[in-house]
């Protein structure tokens, strides 16, 4: 693999053990609660974001996307400038466009780790939690929980997730790995239950001729 989006390197990185909700903040749980209801009651989801990496050796990285979910189907195409990544719930196509390259594979439906199905609700399971003091932004107040891996082998330390108060729809989500890197993924706008294409969740090779096809099935 010559290189994988980004957002979804650090998304992917990221496992968890099938523990749930034990010996956590009664106020964090209710408030996730609520988040779980919103975004259960929604079968698509069509959402912007944007992703800001800080790295521990001063570094940074900054891009920006779009993420369409077919949650009743498990299918996901998230795309940003330069690579986009479908998947038909069996299937994934990794498209490199600086590379022009195209890595086939097996799509993973594992629930030990957050990947574009369940970005939305991977906080239910694998972690303690507690809320923090909330915070403003642009005007929002933002009520903030802090995850901690149930697995201390984990890499990663903790996650923040900020939830916007008054839609509890997720506002960021920031990932501290133990290396010092730490990753923020932006939600703009989010849109549930819209109707869309299927061919969003299918690859069609003649958009990308040319492109060398590499099957890692």
């Amino acid at each position: 693999m010559k290189k994988q989006l980004w957002f979804i390197v650090g998304l992917l990185f990221i496992t968890f053990s099938q523990n749930s909700y034990a010996q956590n903040d009664a106020t964090a749980k209710a408030l996730l609660a609520k988040v779980s209801q919103k975004y259960n009651a929604f079968k698509t989801i069509q959402a912007n974001f944007s992703l800001d990496i800080k790295q521990a050796n001063g570094g940074s990285h900054a891009d920006a996307g779009t993420i369409y979910l077919d949650k009743s189907n498990n299918k996901y195409h998230v795309s940003t400038k330069n690579q986009v990544l479908i998947s038909d719930s069996k299937t994934q196509w990794n498209i490199m466009k600086a590379e022009k390259e195209v890595e086939v594979s097996e799509t993973s439906n594992s629930t030990n780790e957050i990947n574009p199905t369940n970005i939305f609700s991977f906080y239910t399971t694998g972690f303690k939690y507690a809320m923090a003091n909330p915070e403003k932004v642009k005007g929002l107040t933002l009520n903030v929980v802090e995850l901690s891996p149930l697995d201390s082998k984990k890499n990663y330390s903790k996650i923040k997730l900020r939830i916007n108060k008054a839609s509890n729809l997720i506002y960021d989500t920031t990932v501290f790995d133990k290396s010092g890197n730490r990753y923020t993924y932006t939600l703009g706008s989010q849109e549930g239950n819209k109707g869309l294409s299927a061919n969003l969740f299918t690859f069609n090779k003649n958009d990308y001729k040319g492109f060398d096809i590499v099957d890692l099935r």
